[in-house]
């Protein structure tokens, strides 16, 4: 088997170390979930940090308490705050400065000083010149 360059073992580091953190990224954005009520309370949605609507819960009797207008206005309102508080999750979560990981930087000098630079490159079986 050919040894691989201490250089492209650094880059294979680095790219899983990227995977890692995306999916680190991806599973904080996943755990965001806003509810909040409507002004009167008895409409509560659920909304993602996209803004997507995943749930809506509708308290007993709140059809027949409201007419159309009013309970879309309800509605609208409580998705609306809902939408505020997922953005403010968002902001929060992504601008967390305890969450940070180390600098990519520091961990490629520490992969570099881990590799054997006694040992000559591989040339791949190509003769030298």
């Amino acid at each position: 088997m050919r040894d691989v360059h201490p250089n492209v073992r650094v880059a294979l580091d680095m790219s899983r170390e990227l995977r890692h953190r995306i999916a680190a990224v991806r599973e904080r954005v996943d755990e965001i979930v806003a509810r909040r009520p409507s002004p009167s309370g008895l409409v509560i949605p659920e909304v993602d940090a996209f803004g997507r609507l995943t749930d809506l819960y509708l308290a007993p009797g709140t059809c027949a308490r409201f007419d159309n207008r009013e309970l879309a206005a309800e509605i609208i309102a409580a998705i609306s705050e809902s939408l505020q508080d997922a953005r403010r999750q968002y902001e929060f979560a992504m601008n967390d400065v305890a969450g940070l990981p180390r600098p990519l930087a520091e961990m490629t000098r520490e992969w570099q000083a881990k590799t054997d630079l006694d040992r000559p490159f591989p040339n791949f079986g190509k003769p030298e010149q």
